[in-house]
């Protein structure tokens, strides 16, 4: 299979794979009111439809991609898009809410297990320099399922109800996990890794970092024999006790407040994540590398991807009840005003790949960061006689500093790693992306309690507790709180490389065919799918 298409396939497979995943919860939020009404359920337990996956997801991101390090991305990846497959049909015939919301945390276990390998798969696929321009289209692909999906959602649940949405994925996740494992077999079967290779993939100063080299670390390409070393099964509960903790906490208090449970729930996210530091620093087989964690440009990259999602996801959440509550318009009304943010998301991913390689990673980044918190201004200052340019003027500045966002924190990251770390990478980037917006609603929400006087009205769950000029009091200062949140992502962005040449300085060059067994191995699996 010649090297160009492998990366077609490659490309390919990520794309629809985005699609999949983005897909997956933008209907699944169309279809929740009629899940409740067909399963007799209550609010709560159709929360936990999405909160379920959540914690999954985030708890098990960075091991996933520990062990497609270890393992092999395609391994990992193929056993994610069948399991992320099977669920969402057992979940189309699941008899009771029970079953849903079980059967959607083995979902985000699949989940899990794919993300972080498909990134992995691309940094060992192709070369530095031509990262970019996949990673915008992956970029684009969300942006379209995210302006598809609630069409696409309601138009299911109108015709076949609430159990189609979770068959649509079926059958395209069932044809890219089975041409990922056909082509698995078909491969040649990876030459063994020698120290020396091993080590030519490292950045310089990566091979001693913490204490321990490729070998400690049981790491290698992606696909290859890998060297022994643990998984550091210690450090992985420590996080996943860690990030279930938190975002347990992060989505119950919006709805109960600082209760004994919640203080509860943050004090554990605090003993854990401490714990796990304490533990990383001693282990001779780290889970997360301290070349990677120690990075400052890594680092800052996962600093602008956290603050960017939780600033656009908090204005989004505050948006949509100013949309319905003090514009009273209907959730068709309300998806159009906000059709610009995903329109810009696609048309700003590509464009980001030729400003990155121009004006390079730091001043796009910053630029954007700048343009995802004017977005947001402009939002704060909307009234109940805003005119539909105005408020599309805000979500065009919100899709278009956020898909530029995505596209280069995401390069910077998978260009600095070293391909043998580079599903740790990945992990990292998709939970920075899981905890940013759970963060951002989560702050969003106490803000507008917090300083919206409550109605006499209607309290019952799910209800709104204020009238639409309370609301209207409340959604400037929580929007300009929300425009601080995103100017501190710009002061991180201030820390990225000023050129993409930066990042290639880093990665010395193939030893002994490296680079030409790193692309057999990953013609393994040349169909997979990134969210």
């Amino acid at each position: 299979m010649t090297t160009r298409r492998l990366q077609r396939l490659v490309l390919t497979g990520s794309v629809t794979g985005a699609v999949i995943v983005a897909l997956d919860g933008t209907v699944l939020t169309v279809a929740q009111p009629a899940l409740q009404r067909d399963l007799h359920a209550s609010f709560g337990q159709v929360q936990w439809t999405s909160t379920g996956y959540l914690i999954a997801v985030a708890s098990l991101l960075v091991f996933a991609g520990r062990l497609g390090d270890r393992y092999g991305h395609q391994q990992l990846f193929a056993l994610g898009i069948l399991g992320f497959g099977a669920t969402s049909a057992a979940i189309g015939l699941a008899p009771g809410v029970g079953w849903v919301i079980a059967l959607r945390v083995a979902q985000g276990i699949f989940g899990a297990l794919l993300q972080p390998a498909t990134l992995g798969m691309l940094r060992a696929t192709y070369p530095p320099d031509q990262l970019g321009m996949p990673l915008a289209l992956r970029t684009s692909a969300i942006g379209l399922a995210a302006a598809a999906g609630p069409v696409l959602g309601g138009a299911l649940v109108a015709h076949w109800g609430w159990r189609a949405v979770f068959f649509l994925n079926v059958v395209p996740a069932g044809l890219i996990g089975g041409v990922a494992l056909v082509v698995r077999r078909a491969a040649p079967a990876p030459a063994p890794t020698s120290p020396s290779a091993s080590a030519s993939s490292f950045a310089p100063g990566e091979a001693s970092a913490g204490g321990a080299g490729p070998t400690a670390a049981g790491t290698t390409t992606t696909g290859g024999a890998r060297a022994p070393g643990g998984l550091d099964l210690p450090g992985a509960c420590l996080l996943a006790l860690a990030l279930v903790s938190l975002v347990h906490t992060l989505v119950a208090l919006p709805e109960t407040g600082w209760t004994v449970v919640t203080a509860l729930g943050g004090a554990v996210a605090a003993f854990a994540c401490g714990a796990f530091i304490r533990h990383e620093r001693r282990t001779a087989s780290p889970l997360i590398p301290l070349s990677v964690v120690g990075s400052t440009t890594i680092a800052s990259a996962l600093a602008v991807l956290l603050s960017a999602s939780a600033a656009l996801f908090g204005t989004l959440f505050v948006s949509t009840y100013f949309l319905q509550d003090v514009l009273a318009l209907d959730p068709l009304e309300s998806g159009l005003r906000v059709l610009p943010l995903a329109v810009l998301m696609v048309l700003s991913a590509p464009a980001s790949a030729v400003l990155q390689r121009r004006y390079g990673p730091r001043r796009t980044t910053v630029t954007a960061m700048t343009l995802l918190t004017l977005g947001i201004l402009v939002l704060s200052q909307l009234d109940r006689n805003s005119t539909a340019p105005a408020i599309g003027a805000g979500f065009l500045l919100l899709g278009a500093g956020f898909g530029t966002v995505m596209v280069t924190a995401t390069s910077v990251i998978v260009r600095h790693v070293s391909t043998a770390h580079a599903g740790v990478a990945g992990g990292l980037q998709q939970t920075a992306m899981n905890i940013g917006p759970t963060l951002g609603v989560a702050t969003a929400t106490m803000l507008v309690t917090l300083t919206t006087p409550t109605t006499t009205g209607d309290h019952s769950p799910g209800a709104p507790h204020w009238t639409a000029e309370a609301f209207l009091s409340a959604m400037g200062p929580t929007l300009l709180t929300l425009a601080a949140v995103a100017a501190t992502g710009a002061l991180a962005a201030a820390k990225l490389p000023r050129s993409t040449a930066d990042g290639d300085s880093r990665q010395p060059p193939a030893v002994g065919g490296v680079r030409d067994r790193d692309l057999s191995e990953v013609s393994e699996a040349t169909c997979h799918d990134v969210r």
